[in-house]
């Protein structure tokens, strides 16, 4: 496809589609191909008009659009975390990232760390494909951003400091909950003003929650789970925090600090 000279491949055409699947302006899509934002990683990192790289663009502009709207009807200005996609390491604010951690936000510096390989992981290792399985993961990061803003990043943080090995590691798995339900306001928002859900893509979200789940991943590596070496939370309770900011849309249903029941 041509025009004006230049030309169009499959992978443009594939994120226009993405752009129109998330109520985006595809000349939004073509202005990023052309003068992309994103923070590039190292040399190793993937091209910026890699269709992988734009799509996962394009999601953290939609969870932007949401989150600044949320913050601004509470009085707020919500500060955007900056997109650095990697290969293999990269060195970070929170120390040197590496692709086996997956996807994960500094707070030191405001970043998603992104390594495409993860997808491909979701997708073979973890059986967990689709489009929205990809935008849960980012939005997820985005929750543990929006948890920084809000100052409860650090107060956890903090508190980990205090206490031993397994009340830290409790911790870490109501936070990493409430970034789920976070990631759940973003879809519950996000579908109402943009309409970005189409049937199949709860169910694609939550087979990721399912799939990376401290419990499956340890069953699926030595063959039984530990429960008080959790720091993200079984499947189940990934699910269930995903499913009720999706339904609730509030951030006052994703208290998981204030839970009894996990």
């Amino acid at each position: 496809m041509g025009g004006r000279g230049g030309k169009i491949g499959i992978g443009t055409v594939v994120l226009v589609l993405a752009a129109l699947y998330f109520g985006v302006d595809p000349n939004i899509v073509l202005q990023q191909m052309a003068t992309p934002t994103m923070e590039s990683g190292p040399a190793s990192a993937p091209p910026r008009d890699d269709s992988a790289a734009q799509f996962i663009a394009l999601v953290l502009g939609d969870t932007e659009e949401t989150w600044q709207a949320l913050f601004a009807e509470a009085g707020h200005q919500y500060a955007e975390p900056k997109l650095v996609l990697f290969s293999g390491a990269y060195p970070t604010a929170c120390g040197m990232g590496q692709a086996a951690m997956g996807p994960f936000y500094c707070p030191a510096d405001r970043k998603v760390y992104i390594d495409l390989s993860f997808y491909e992981a979701l997708k073979s290792r973890f059986q967990a494909p689709g489009d929205f399985a990809q935008a849960y993961v980012i939005a997820h990061e985005v929750g543990h951003h929006v948890q920084n803003l809000l100052g409860i990043a650090g107060r956890v943080q903090a508190e980990r400091q205090r206490v031993g090995e397994a009340e830290a590691n409790a911790l870490s798995v109501r936070m990493e909950l409430q970034a789920d339900c976070f990631a759940g306001i973003w879809a519950h928002h996000a579908d109402s003003a943009r309409q970005v859900l189409e049937q199949g893509d709860v169910e694609e979200a939550l087979r990721a929650a399912t799939a990376i789940g401290d419990d499956t991943l340890q069953k699926q590596g030595q063959g039984y789970a530990v429960p008080e070496s959790f720091t993200h939370g079984s499947s189940e309770q990934r699910v269930r925090w995903f499913r009720r900011g999706l339904e609730q849309g509030e951030l006052a249903a994703c208290d998981t600090f204030a839970a009894s029941r996990l």
